[in-house]
């Protein structure tokens, strides 16, 4: 995620001669997709290599000219993310950058040191981590167990963080960036009184950068475990995820045989039925941990501007955000009822 920020210099289209006279130096990009995940961004995301440069290009353009003061990273691999996230819609792609600077920079408790250091325990309880091995698709599997959380020990937005930072460390793969991931949340012995901390603030969100805040295509969510208070959660936030989205949600309850029709269980630990050992969270543990330098190095050019807001930047509607307070009001009554 390196690069200089700074669009107060000139960024004339690609392929102007005079590129190497206001542009900054950034590094050069190199395509590390195989053949066939070159085939498959040409073909599901409208990625076209002969055009790649040219369209990363004109998002930084865009950027430049409409949000001079956002303060992003300008590399072309670190565009790439936004381009291909909204299929090289370049409206979208700079719509959902400014999204994920807004969703950093409106929620200090999360986004504030925020490196793998400083969440330490949540990795040790093994609350998110990332299965070793690929599904059939070349997704990565992330596997979320809240049931490993203790809410006297530190709040629920220390989760979050580490799901985040997650996210961040398997998006810097462009195999990622093209394949998508794949969610797997056992929510065994979620009670009511841990349920209750997902509030309405946090629901909206998480919502809010799971879907429109970040660069990452989540192929499926795949619940098991969830106990009846989780239709009540689920019926309620629903309303608020995009129909692509819901439709990509599964509940499989107890079921470890339909579990197995979206994620085959040779990729699986045995705890849900799989041939692939026991559940092991150090290797990620260890490789996020020792990402720490690289984090610390990108999210120091995500700086907010001494002369700009949050809420300067906001994209989505106050409308909207209303519609989802008041809806989201109903939480805890609904909860109790399903419980």
């Amino acid at each position: 995620m390196s690069g200089d920020s700074d669009c107060t210099r000139t960024s004339p289209s690609a392929g102007s001669p005079s590129d190497s006279e206001f542009l900054p130096d950034r590094p050069k990009y190199v395509c590390s997709l195989s053949p066939d995940l070159i085939t498959k961004a040409r073909e599901e995301l409208q990625e076209k290599p002969e055009w790649r440069l040219r369209d990363v290009q004109a998002l930084r353009d865009m950027v430049c000219k409409d949000y001079p003061s956002l303060g992003t990273c300008l590399d072309d691999a670190f565009l790439l993310r936004f381009l291909r996230a909204r299929k090289f819609d370049y409206d979208r792609a700079l719509q959902l950058l400014v999204n994920y600077h807004t969703c950093r920079r409106s929620w200090p408790e999360v986004f504030n040191n925020l490196k793998p250091s400083a969440i330490k325990p949540v990795l040790e309880s093994g609350f998110v981590t990332v299965l070793p091995h690929l599904d059939p698709e070349g997704r990565h599997v992330v596997c979320i167990r809240p049931d490993r959380w203790t809410p006297s020990n530190y709040p629920i937005t220390e989760n979050i963080r580490a799901i985040y930072l997650t996210l961040e460390k398997l998006i810097q793969s462009e195999e990622t960036q093209v394949n998508g991931i794949v969610i797997l949340a056992d929510y065994k012995g979620v009670s009511l009184s841990k349920a209750s901390h997902f509030g309405p603030f946090v629901a909206k969100k998480v919502i809010g950068i799971l879907q429109d805040g970040f660069p990452i295509r989540i192929k499926a969510v795949n619940i098991i475990n969830e106990p009846r208070i989780f239709k009540g959660i689920f019926a309620i936030i629903k309303p608020f995820l995009k129909e692509k989205i819901a439709n990509r949600f599964f509940l499989h309850g107890c079921d470890l045989n339909s579990l197995h029709q979206n994620i085959p269980p040779v990729i699986l630990p045995e705890e849900y039925g799989g041939t692939a050992g026991k559940l092991d969270i150090s290797a990620w543990n260890e490789l996020l941990l020792a990402s720490e330098e690289d984090f610390l190095h990108d999210f120091s050019q995500l700086v907010l501007p001494c002369d700009s807001s949050p809420h300067d930047m906001l994209v989505s509607g106050d409308a909207d955000e209303k519609q989802c307070d008041e809806s989201l009001r109903g939480m805890k009554p609904q909860l109790y009822y399903c419980y």
